[in-house]
C-alpha cells in the first residue's frame, strides 16, 4: 500500500505518495476518488485503467477522473514510485474548463507523457513542498491545472486588462489577506472574500500587485515577524506562531533567504550589534 501525505486540503488538495511495492507485489484494483493530476517524481510504474496500459517514467503524469477504475503494477521497476498528487473540486475543475473542449475526454486520458510545460512546475511544486519557495502549494496546484488545459487544447485562458473595480478587488485582497496574516489562509479561501474563483483571482492578484496571494501572505508574515523580533523579547517560537507561521523551521528558513541571518541574529542586529550586518555587507563586496 503507499503512504499518502496529505500537505493541502481544501479544493485543491496535494498528496505526497511513495510506494515501495516492486515486481514481487500483487496489484489491486482502486479507484480515483477527485479529478486529479499525479506527478511522477521518481520512480517508475505501469497504470491500467479504462482499457489501455501506461507505463509512467519520472516526468509523466497520471490523470484522474473521479470514479474511474485503476490498476498499478511494477513490473518493471524494483525501488516503487514517488508522485506529488494535485486533486480538485468538481466546481473548480468546472471553472477551468473549456466550453470547446469535452471535458470527459479531457479527464479520462489515463496519463500523459513527461511534458516539459508540465516538468517544471512539477518540480516547483516539490520545492515548495520541501519549504524551499514562498508559493503556495495550491497555487502551484491550480498554475499545473491550468498549464494541463493548455497542453490538452492547444488554447491559452483569455484575460482582459483589469478594470479599476477588479484593481479594487485586488488591493482589498492583499487588505484581508494582510490582517488575516497569522491564520491558516487558503487559496479559495481569500478568492471567496472578492467572490472570484480561485483560478480567476490567482491571475487577477497576480497581475494588478505583481506577487501571487500565497507570496504576500509569506512577505505579511514575514513584516509582522520582523517587527515582533525588534519590538518585543518574545522567543523566536512565539514570534513565528504570532506572526502565522505553524512549523518554526520553516519560520526559521524563511526569515533566513529573506533578511539574510537568522532571526536570533537579526533581533541582535536591530538592538545594536552592527558586527552581523557588516559581516554580511563585507561578505557581498567580495562576492
Amino acid at each position: 500500500m503507499p503512504i499518502a501525505t496529505p500537505l493541502v486540503c481544501g479544493d485543491i488538495s496535494v498528496i505526497d505518495y511513495r510506494c515501495d511495492a516492486g515486481p514481487g507485489d500483487r496489484p489491486y484494483l482502486e479507484q480515483h476518488q477527485s479529478f486529479s493530476l499525479s506527478y511522477v517524481r521518481a520512480g517508475s510504474f505501469g497504470c491500467q485503467t479504462r482499457g489501455r496500459s501506461h507505463e509512467l517514467i519520472a516526468g509523466a503524469v497520471m490523470v484522474g477522473y473521479p470514479g474511474d477504475e485503476f490498476v498499478c503494477s511494477h513490473d518493471h521497476h524494483q525501488c516503487g514510485d514517488e508522485c506529488l498528487s494535485f486533486q480538485f473540486s468538481a466546481e473548480l475543475v468546472d471553472s477551468l474548463r473549456d466550453s470547446r473542449a469535452d471535458p470527459k475526454k479531457f479527464w479520462r486520458i489515463g496519463a500523459l507523457a513527461p511534458q516539459p510545460r508540465l516538468m517544471v512546475i512539477g518540480e516547483l511544486a516539490q520545492s515548495a513542498a520541501r519549504g524551499h519557495s514562498d508559493l503556495g502549494l495550491d497555487e502551484i496546484g491550480l498554475v499545473f491545472a491550468m498549464r494541463y488545459r493548455e497542453l490538452l487544447t492547444g488554447r491559452q485562458p483569455r484575460f482582459t486588462t483589469p478594470k479599476q473595480a477588479d484593481r479594487r478587488r485586488a488591493v482589498e485582497s492583499a487588505l484581508w489577506l494582510d490582517a488575516c496574516a497569522n491564520q491558516d489562509v487558503s487559496l479559495q479561501s481569500a478568492a471567496r472574500q472578492v467572490q472570484l474563483s480561485p483560478f480567476h483571482f490567482l491571475r487577477l492578484f497576480s497581475t494588478v500587485l505583481g506577487v501571487t496571494p500565497h507570496q504576500y501572505l509569506v512577505r505579511a508574515r514575514l513584516r509582522r515577524a520582523a517587527r515582533l523580533l525588534i519590538e518585543t523579547g518574545q522567543s523566536v517560537t512565539s514570534v513565528a506562531l504570532e506572526a502565522g507561521f505553524a512549523d518554526l523551521s520553516n519560520f526559521v528558513r524563511t526569515f533566513h533567504r529573506a533578511a539574510g541571518a537568522s532571526p536570533g541574529h537579526f533581533r541582535r542586529a536591530a538592538r545594536g550589534d552592527r558586527k552581523i550586518f557588516q559581516e554580511r555587507l563585507g561578505a557581498h563586496a567580495l562576492m
